[in-house]
């Protein structure tokens, strides 16, 4: 292709909207335009990195026996009531563009395609002799993000490969499972790209067990929490750790002290000149399920730890039949405005205690009439505790369990792991952080949709069995901006060479000087039909222009002919490393291939 009959358009500048350097660098090299709030269109240079994705995307499912087709992105929302999701993802998360037929049928447009991939396998999959089967498709998605933002990273229409597998029983479907893993990782390696491999929470797809793929960048929104030994890597909201042992309590006796002014841990322990490891802190949340039912949650923690609100929402979702629902809708700290809806009295924030009377709960049908009391791992045997004495101003210290506090029986682990703590496959070693863009993730879903759905099978004594699924997913669009946030320099993009819109670009810094000209047309012509993907910048520009161009769209590799073309050379530069060299032109096309090849190899 030739740039000037090309559309291409760069910017100098770095656009207003545009946060991290991703971002601007694919706005300001011409590979995608904005065209409304996180929407975006992917013009011709961005769209060659994305079928070279989707190519190697495809290559290694059809690989591992995955099939593809192609599901619609229109789904009835009764497929979606069948699963339970339906209120889940359009008041819950509120992530779905949900709308209304003009014969007033409800739809949505497709986040994800559980519902119907379940419905088609519930449709024509009849007997064990079909399975295993695998089904995938690259396709847009929809999401109603509440806050779009870092250009494809987070937009409300982005290109992605989704799959599902459904097995006979758990072994077929963990063996499916692996399959992709293999997968994922062999795409992810083609690439180009740094990554690693994540424990995860599975949010609301569900199923058993999840892991994320994450590609390690700065701007990465993701904390992955990881070992140096290689043994363990998770996603903070899945991690797990031991964290540090509590030091011996100074406090030998029951006693309530006045602490004016001591509503935060830290004031509160440089107060009393006491660890946090010895304070029970006591976090009031508000739980609103989908029946509308608001439940008061007050989660006992050591005071050096955190809530994992993805944790505590997991165990709050687990009891929402206790309370007439299915899901949670929301969760969250109570507000003030909060507060008036359902608090009988003020509240002593800052000074709760574990044993906060139900009393401050108001009667009311949609509020439940006691606290739901948690009690996290960390806090269970602490001994001579701190906590909160439910008066303004003033703290116990010298509790116990079982003596001054009836210590809850619902026991669960909720505290948030961090760097620093040990690991619990070896504690002699310590979490690290890194920073990850998440780029697919892979679930086992298990019976989850098959048996809302009644999808099933017959097997061989001729019983009915529900299938047996997994999920896996790859973010076609994501993927091409997270290789340029973790590849690009002070002068514009770094493409790795196995998903670069072109592998090489031939520039001609004089057009007026013929030998210049002629010599290009030559490498040019001779590099593509050798299958070097080659572009030819003949615009009449300032050779400074064009090279900034080059360095900015990130090309692999740069063909110069400048003056020594008279003595039949040109200078090549490798993207990459800076490196340059001069080499005859009847070396060029011999050279390049054998660096494409290299690098495709590794």
């Amino acid at each position: 292709m030739r740039l000037s009959q090309m559309l291409f358009v760069t910017l100098r500048e770095d656009p207003a909207e545009a946060e991290i350097p991703s971002h601007k660098l694919l706005v300001r090299a011409g590979y995608i335009r904005r065209i409304g709030s996180g929407v975006y269109a992917y013009l011709p240079l961005l769209w060659r990195v994305l079928q070279k994705v989707s190519q190697i995307v495809r290559e290694e499912m059809n690989a591992a026996g995955a099939q593809e087709c192609l599901l619609t992105q229109l789904q009835p929302a009764e497929l979606w009531k069948e699963s339970g999701r339906w209120d889940t993802y359009t008041k819950a998360e509120g992530i779905m563009f949900a709308l209304t037929d003009r014969q007033g049928r409800q739809l949505g447009l497709g986040p994800t395609h559980e519902e119907v991939i379940t419905t088609i396998a519930r449709d024509m999959i009849r007997s064990y002799r079909q399975l295993p089967i695998n089904l995938y498709q690259i396709q847009t998605k929809f999401r109603d993000e509440i806050r779009p933002r870092f250009g494809l990273m987070r937009g409300r229409e982005f290109i992605m490969k989704d799959a599902y597998s459904f097995d006979a029983d758990e072994a077929g479907m963990k063996e499916s499972y692996r399959k992709m893993n293999i997968a994922y990782h062999n795409v992810l390696r083609r690439c180009g790209l740094a990554f690693r491999a994540v424990d995860a929470d599975s949010g609301a797809i569900g199923g058993s067990g999840s892991q994320e793929f994450m590609v390690l960048a700065d701007a990465g929104e993701d904390e992955v929490l990881y070992t140096d030994d290689g043994q363990y890597a998770a996603n903070v909201e899945k991690a797990i750790s031991l964290p540090a042992d509590a030091e011996p309590s100074p406090f030998k006796q029951f006693e309530i002290l006045d602490t004016p002014n001591t509503p935060t841990i830290a004031s509160l322990c440089e107060f009393l000149n006491c660890s946090p490891t010895l304070v029970l802190k006591n976090v009031l949340y508000q739980v609103v399920y989908d029946n509308g039912m608001t439940v008061l949650v007050l989660v006992s923690i050591r005071g050096d730890q955190d809530v994992n609100e993805v944790k505590l929402q997991n165990e709050l979702a687990k009891r929402a039949a206790d309370y007439g629902g299915s899901a949670v809708l929301a969760l969250r700290v109570p507000s003030e405005d909060d507060q008036q809806q359902w608090a009988a009295k003020p509240l002593p924030l800052g000074y709760i205690a574990p044993d906060l009377s139900d009393d401050y709960i108001q009667p009311s049908k949609t509020v439940a009439p006691q606290f739901l009391r948690l009690l996290d791992q960390t806090a269970v045997e602490l001994q001579g505790f701190v906590t909160g004495s439910n008066q303004s101003g003033h703290h116990v210290v010298g509790a116990n369990w079982g003596k001054e506090f009836q210590r809850p029986s619902q026991i669960v682990d909720v505290r948030k792991a961090k760097v620093g703590d040990r690991a619990i496959h070896d504690p002699s070693q310590t979490l690290k952080s890194a920073r990850g863009i998440e780029i697919g993730h892979i679930f086992q879903l298990g019976t989850k949709y098959s048996k809302a759905m009644g999808a099933t099978y017959t097997n061989e004594q001729g019983e009915e069995i529900p299938l047996v699924m997994g999920c896996y997913g790859i973010g076609v669009s994501r993927l091409a901006q997270a290789a340029v946030e973790q590849s690009y320099d002070k002068d514009g993009i770094i493409w790795p060479v196995a998903i670069a819109p072109y592998h090489a670009i031939v520039v001609i810094p004089n057009i007026n000087d013929t030998n210049q000209v002629s010599a290009a047309e030559t490498i040019y012509s001779e590099l593509n039909k050798a299958g070097v993907e080659t572009l030819l910048d003949d615009r009449d520009e300032r050779a400074g222009v064009k090279f900034k161009d080059a360095d900015l769209v990130g090309i692999p590799y740069r063909i110069v002919t400048g003056r020594s073309v008279q003595q039949g050379k040109v200078e090549v530069v490798k993207r990459a490393s800076r490196e340059t060299q001069e080499i005859s032109i009847h070396e060029v096309v011999p050279t390049l291939k054998r660096w494409i090849e290299e690098a495709l190899s590794t």
